[in-house]
């Protein structure tokens, strides 16, 4: 009988192709268990980044003051898919829609000429997403997803607008890839707290708020507009005013937030 060489050729790739086979049964069986884990996370991120821009749950927390839970206090907002050129509501699935994915499908979005895309986001989905907040029946909160190029790349986050729809209840960004220390000062919570109240439009009605590195005097018309630019990170602050601008622009939820003011 032939001696067995555990160090042939053949044994080495039958092994070799064994342990690759192995490892991948076992990777891909891990990614189809936790699928459902991971999407419950993203699905949870969302809500308290959402909630966080609303001034409904602190920073950090994930239970507000009174102990109630994000699911708690998310179930509080409707989610309402909102066509972004006419400002009316549309009937999709809101579970599975996803405006960024969207703005990526050209029968799905719209390109933006070098005039209107200020927020230099390329492509602008026909559909988006509103989440309302309803208190003893009057409307509280609108909270509207957010986007636009900063220095290194896209910020993309949530913008809190008072039930008035021309107050900023506040802003906060959930990804981004901006200098820590600088442009990454966009979630030091002492400079989100400067949102709150200041106004979304002027006497016009176009977007009015300004980045500024020397604000106008207290109490002067022009400071109801204004929020402290960031220290040291020109472009990151150019590009925060630009999104705001945008997505509540013409081309943006503008004219949504338009219907909401005037009809309700």
């Amino acid at each position: 009988m032939a001696e067995f060489n555990k160090d042939s050729l053949g044994n080495v790739l039958f092994i070799a192709i064994a342990v690759c086979l192995v490892c991948s049964i076992v990777v891909s069986t891990a990614a189809v268990v936790l699928r459902p884990m991971q999407k419950e996370n993203q699905e949870l991120d969302q809500k308290q980044n959402i909630l966080r821009a609303a001034g409904l749950l602190p920073v950090g927390a994930t239970v507000d003051a009174d102990g109630r839970t994000v699911d708690e206090l998310f179930a509080e907002f409707e989610v309402r898919a909102v066509d972004l050129d006419t400002g009316e509501y549309v009937d999709i699935d809101v579970a599975e829609y996803d405006p960024v994915k969207a703005a990526k499908i050209p029968s799905e979005s719209r390109d933006l000429s070098n005039n209107e895309d200020i927020a230099t986001i390329g492509r602008r989905e026909n559909v988006s997403l509103v989440y309302l907040r309803k208190e003893d029946g009057k409307l509280d909160k609108v909270v509207i997803p957010v986007r636009g190029y900063g220095l290194w790349g896209t910020l993309l986050g949530y913008l809190a607008l008072d039930g008035d729809v021309e107050t900023i209840s506040g802003l906060g960004f959930y990804f981004h890839k901006e200098t820590p220390g600088l442009g990454g000062e966009v979630d030091n919570p002492n400079w989100k707290a400067l949102w709150p109240g200041v106004a979304l439009y002027d006497d016009s009605g176009e977007p009015a708020v300004r980045l500024v590195k020397v604000r106008s005097p207290e109490g002067s018309s022009a400071s109801r507009y204004e929020v402290d630019a960031l220290s040291g990170a020109t472009l990151t602050t150019r590009g925060v005013e630009n999104l705001v601008r945008f997505w509540t622009g013409d081309l943006g939820f503008g004219p949504y937030l338009n219907n909401l003011r005037t009809t309700g």
